[in-house]
């Protein structure tokens, strides 16, 4: 049985001009998606490396609910956990899908699990890596690359990207290709000329003094594209 969805409904679907990566596990983190949600983020990826696997599917669950009540278009992913992803989408949590690193399950397997419909992004960050993707282009949705500068929330190992970084990346893939990496609202714009989908933020959203201008920082930036 072939795993590739006949439609690409969840491309159609998905609008990653702004992602927001959560931090944290507290009320605050589905507060913030929620306000990221209303403002216009695209998605929302539920990322908590430090919890159980009953503790992330609470915090799923949470941010799910609250980002579902402030913006339905808003998509919610989990960080590499295609099984806590499965578990709140069986219960039919707003939870739509999986981002996956390299060392996480395979994709085709991720497809097979959740589904046709769900979104599955992969994280890449070289030219090596976006064309390895290119072999699995038919079972994702689009690519995460980084880091765009050096982070001290995850150390890829990579090299950053900086702004020219990403164009050689966009040129090698018909995929979406997703800036990650200490992204800031105030880069939206210079990144947006690379011809990047979009960009995930984490602490310049989670930790932005007004999320929601945040949010709206960085979409005017991809508005004014040059």
């Amino acid at each position: 049985m072939n795993p590739a969805r006949p439609a690409r409904t969840a491309i159609r679907q998905l609008n990653p001009t702004c992602y927001l990566v959560t931090s944290g596990s507290s009320r605050r983190t589905a507060e913030v998606a929620a306000a990221a949600a209303r403002a216009g983020a695209g998605i929302v990826q539920v990322r908590a490396k430090d919890l159980s696997a009953a503790g992330l599917l609470e915090l799923t669950l949470a941010v799910a609910g609250a980002v579902e009540r402030a913006n339905t278009a808003t998509r919610v992913v989990v960080n590499d956990r295609c099984d806590i992803a499965f578990a709140a989408m069986r219960v039919g949590a707003h939870v739509h899908g999986v981002h996956l690193g390299q060392e996480d399950l395979p994709v085709a397997d991720a497809r097979a699990l959740l589904g046709p419909r769900a979104v599955i992004g992969l994280t890449t960050g070289t030219l090596e890596l976006v064309r390895g993707a290119q072999a699995v282009a038919d079972l994702i949705d689009y690519v995460g690359a980084g880091p765009f500068r050096p982070t001290p929330t995850k150390d890829s190992g990579r090299p950053a990207l900086g702004v020219e970084g990403y164009r050689p990346l966009v040129g090698a893939t018909n995929l979406p290709v997703v800036a990650i990496g200490d992204v800031r609202p105030e880069d939206a714009r210079a990144l947006a000329g690379t011809g990047v989908a979009g960009v995930a933020l984490v602490r310049g959203i989670m930790d932005a003094p007004d999320p929601t201008a945040a949010v709206r920082e960085v979409l005017r930036g991809f508005a004014v594209r040059p």
